[in-house]
């Protein structure tokens, strides 16, 4: 079974660390991106996230936000946890990023 419990690393060389799912599911944490588009110090981040009942599916499904400490933006991502034969847990994570904009016609690029 997945457990999203402990420290995540990606390919990018950015760090998740999920904190323990309570018993509804929900969890918290903190990222720390190694990628953005900035010329602002990088900070750790707060996320906040839900994950199906893990003991109800091997291959789990979650999605959490992060609230970026150094730009005006937020991101939302979902996913979901695969376990390979040895025990290796992979998350498949799709991301949508939303930056503060000063006006509702600039929203077209506020997306990504």
């Amino acid at each position: 079974q997945c457990d999203l419990q402990g420290l995540w690393r990606n390919e990018l060389g950015s760090n998740m660390t999920i904190l323990a799912l309570n018993t509804a599911g929900t969890f918290s944490g903190s990222y720390h991106t190694a990628v953005a588009a900035t010329n602002k110090q990088i900070l750790v981040s707060p996320l906040q996230g839900a994950q199906q009942h893990p003991s109800a599916k091997r291959h789990p499904t979650f999605g959490f936000t992060v609230q970026w400490q150094f730009s005006d933006s937020t991101t939302a991502f979902v996913g979901q946890c695969f376990v390979d034969r040895r025990g290796k847990e992979t998350l498949e994570t799709t991301w949508l990023l939303r930056e503060e904009v000063l006006s509702h016609k600039d929203t077209w690029k506020a997306t990504r």
